[in-house]
């Protein structure tokens, strides 16, 4: 029953988005001025709208994208002049590899920070650990993004700024992309730990001897990691879908620039096959985030 009423809501999420993509996307603009010289006669103007579909009814236009994205014909792109699904499906392993080491880079620092702010209550790492999150919160991606460019690949040349030829040409675009997400899962752990540790069970483990590091990791940070797993997947997908800007920021070689570039040049169909496919992973990722509820706590089967 959970299952398919999470199916369903997925369903009508996807519908919903790719109404919105067809609808934002003709809002950039017509092509045809970007396809066609300013001189060009009207009557290639109209052959060419006509061969593109642009003349039909905004709703004739909405029902033929939406069978074929169904079948995953999401047409050709205007400016690279092949299928829009195949450059999609070319550059998103990029976008993926960033948004993973990302969320690996954001959860190495928030748990250990979210983990001993709550153990250490008042203490200077609580504090620190307040002020990271406040500051992730209050600074935009794109401008991390900058200031690790300036920083570190301009005055100290320690790391590349463009590109993504190795490891280390990920390094800095995962911290901007991982940094804002820092901010939540460092609270949401906190809260969780200092809501377990005031639990009976917990004090009954001190009473009995048990060592404090396995209190603490075993048992306390497992049950406080039912808030955690939502937050992860909602950012692991905010982080696919806002690597638009970063990507952008370090000319990573994504899909999020491709749809940028794309947008510039409004080119239709890259611009809703691939925002289309990113809403999938984002809604998927939600999906998979509320299965997993049951499994990390049996107490919700019941």
């Amino acid at each position: 029953m959970v299952f398919a009423k999470g199916l369903l809501n997925a369903l009508i999420s996807m519908l919903g988005a790719s109404l919105i993509i067809f609808i934002m996307s003709r809002l950039s603009g017509d092509p045809l001025s970007l396809l066609l010289p300013m001189d060009a006669p009207q009557s290639a103007v109209q052959a060419m709208r006509h061969e593109l579909g642009l003349d039909r009814p905004m709703w004739d236009q909405y029902l033929i994208f939406l069978w074929k994205a169904v079948q995953g014909d999401f047409g050709r792109s205007y400016r690279w002049q092949m299928p829009a699904i195949e450059l999609v499906f070319e550059r998103l392993p990029a976008t993926i590899y960033l948004a993973m080491a990302a969320f690996a880079f954001s959860l190495a620092l928030a748990i250990p920070l979210g983990v001993l702010s709550a153990v250490r209550r008042g203490s200077w790492i609580d504090q620190i650990a307040r002020i990271i999150a406040m500051l992730g919160q209050a600074v935009p991606s794109f401008w991390v993004g900058l200031l690790l460019i300036l920083v570190f690949a301009v005055n100290l040349q320690w790391l590349p700024a463009f590109g993504a030829d190795g490891v280390q040409h990920v390094i800095l675009p995962a911290i901007a992309l991982g940094w804002y997400p820092v901010a939540a899962q460092t609270r949401v752990i906190r809260s969780g730990m200092l809501e377990v540790l005031d639990s009976d069970y917990i004090r009954m483990g001190r009473a009995v001897g048990t060592p404090e590091r396995l209190l603490i990791w075993k048992y306390a940070f497992r049950n406080a990691l039912l808030p955690l797993v939502t937050i992860m997947g909602v950012y692991f997908a905010y982080m696919l879908s806002g690597s638009f800007v970063v990507e952008t920021v370090f000319a990573w070689p994504g899909l999020g620039r491709t749809v940028v570039e794309a947008v510039f040049a409004r080119d239709y169909p890259v611009v809703q096959a691939g925002v289309l496919i990113t809403s999938i992973l984002f809604v998927l990722s939600n999906f998979l985030v509320d299965l997993s509820y049951s499994i990390i706590d049996p107490r919700i089967r019941l």
